[in-house]
């Protein structure tokens, strides 16, 4: 058996990988960063039902909520501070402003997803390729938020998020150079491979569209099965054949 592995849905998900083991892979992207040890901080301007989370993690879990569904331009930092039962000043105790909760909402769509491609080692490449499209579109349709629509905002495109453009461009280069070790892929031309990299992309993207159109957190089973159809079809676009398919998906998600 291909010793891939994921991680189930109910499980809590690590901020960091300890130094020699190897990192699981699928984490979920998390909607905020951190761990859930409650830090000392600025106080809370009302009283609020018990959490767990930092007032950091709810202040990333308030924006995340308002930037997608009254909008980013909208969405004013004290109402995120209302919503997060914090005082507006405390705010910026955890961050420079608006921009950096933007920022760090942003990258958490794609860093986990680089550290998944970085831990798969073994199997083919068409192994790896197919963990990585699951893991991925398994991700951007994880949490009760749909934060992938905010890559549309057009804020994005300014100096102030280069950082993240720059963790993408890397994420489509690394689907690139699987797609490249294929067997199908290493019979195409530059010219091909780099337009079927960006349909492969844009395919696994295309979830954010489908989540769109059913807002709110997805049930476990719905999850698993959208974001394998999504690996299907993207290992399709690589030129994969349909016989393949079965045994990627079973070395790719690990034992029942």
């Amino acid at each position: 058996m291909f010793p891939l592995t994921r991680r189930d849905v109910s499980h809590p998900l690590p901020e960091a990988h300890s130094g020699g083991a190897r990192p699981e892979v699928c984490d979920d992207r998390p909607v905020s960063a951190s761990s859930t040890v409650r830090r000392v901080g600025r106080p809370r301007a009302v009283e609020r039902p018990r959490s767990e989370l930092s007032p950091r993690e709810e202040i990333l879990t308030a924006a995340a909520e308002l930037f997608t569904t009254h909008g980013y331009a909208a969405t004013s930092t004290r109402a995120m501070a209302e919503r997060a039962g914090i005082r507006q000043a405390s705010i910026y105790h955890y961050f420079g402003g608006k921009e950096d909760i933007l920022a760090e909402l942003l990258e958490s769509t794609v860093r986990p997803s680089l550290e998944t491609a970085r831990a798969l080692t073994g199997g083919t490449p068409e192994q790896r390729l197919w963990e990585l499209c699951y893991c991925d579109a398994r991700l951007l349709c994880s949490g009760p938020h749909n934060l992938g629509a905010l890559y549309l905002l057009p804020e994005v495109h300014t100096e102030r998020f280069a950082a993240f453009r720059r963790m993408r461009d890397e994420l489509k280069d690394t689907y690139g150079r699987l797609l490249a070790e294929t067997s199908a892929g290493a019979a195409l031309t530059p010219a091909e491979r780099a337009l079927r990299t960006d349909l492969l992309f844009a395919l696994i993207e295309g979830v954010i569209l489908i989540r769109r159109d059913a807002p709110g957190e997805m049930a476990a089973d719905v999850l698993e099965t959208l974001a394998a159809a999504t690996a299907d079809a993207a290992l399709r676009l690589a030129g994969v054949p349909d016989g393949d398919l079965p045994g990627l998906r079973d070395t790719g998600r690990g034992p029942a």
